[in-house]
């Protein structure tokens, strides 16, 4: 079911680093359906997620990262975004969730790490609670 979207929930601005452009395209069209998300960018390897994550005109409240990408990995993503800019929040969405994977990506800096095969729905939420100003961010919340 939809969250409602309301005053009080601010569009996350997303970025997506995701190699499949069908799996990308399904998670754009999901999210942005039940959650006030809004798509700023999308990268399909490490290397230009961490150009575009890099430069200082490129701000975003949430990166949505895969571990395997066409080149490059998930985890070297998390490490350029976490020395680019604090305040993001990082989330890794992948096939490969191990226990052994979900703690190296919470090492590198990962706040929440999702399994595409079964936790889809704990992102959904997840975006919602980010988007509502339920967790603690900088976003989501009305000015004072």
């Amino acid at each position: 079911m939809p969250f409602p979207f309301d005053a009080v929930m601010a569009h996350l601005k997303t970025y997506i680093v995701e190699d499949s452009p069908v799996i990308r395209e399904n998670l754009i069209a999901t999210l942005e359906e039940m959650v006030p998300v809004e798509v700023i960018g999308t990268a399909d390897d490490e290397t230009s997620a961490a150009q575009w994550l890099g430069q200082s005109d490129n701000a975003c409240d949430l990166v949505i990262i895969d571990i395997f990408l066409k080149s490059g990995s998930g985890l070297g993503v998390l490490q350029a975004a976490r020395s680019a800019q604090s305040g993001r929040k990082l989330v890794v969405l992948s096939n490969y969730a191990t226990p052994d994977m979900r703690r190296k990506c919470i090492q590198l800096g990962a706040d929440k790490v999702f399994d595409k095969s079964n936790e889809i729905d704990g992102l959904i939420n997840y975006c919602a609670r980010l988007a509502s100003g339920e967790e603690t961010s900088g976003f989501g919340q009305l000015p004072s």
